[in-house]
């Protein structure tokens, strides 16, 4: 039977489906609490992870990556709608047709070269063979 070398089972990942039933890998966010004998968790609040925010931070120096003075933008995404004869632009959601479009604006040829591709076959499916 095949057995790895030692490097290469540092390499390998630990899951679950290579040891018995009751491990638990986690995702290394820690423990808050512990489950009691009735099977619900109770939380630990010495366990629970608080951040504390510096005093005069509106007089602190460095600057986020986005400025607070920013307006909002609009977006490209609308649907006019006509209410009580008025026409109404209204912002919706970036949708799966969305999505296409801007992945065959980026990537037209590889569009073009698939539609070749598919005339071609339809031009050899149509032409009798001898």
């Amino acid at each position: 039977m095949f057995k790895p070398s030692q490097p290469m089972m540092a390499r390998l990942r630990l899951t679950t489906k290579q040891v018995n039933g009751g491990y638990y890998k986690g995702n290394r966010t820690g423990s808050m609490g512990y489950f009691s004998k009735k099977g619900s968790y109770v939380v630990d609040w010495k366990k629970v992870r608080t951040y504390v925010v510096p005093e005069n931070l509106d007089q602190f120096k460095l600057t986020p990556f986005v400025t607070k003075n920013m307006a909002p933008t609009r977006t490209r995404y609308t649907n006019e709608i006509e209410k009580n004869n008025r026409i109404i632009t209204v912002e919706r959601a970036f949708g799966g047709k969305d999505y296409l479009d801007m992945w065959a604006s980026d990537n037209g040829y590889e569009v073009l070269e698939q539609e070749r591709l598919e005339e071609e076959a339809k031009e050899q499916a149509t032409t009798p063979r001898q």
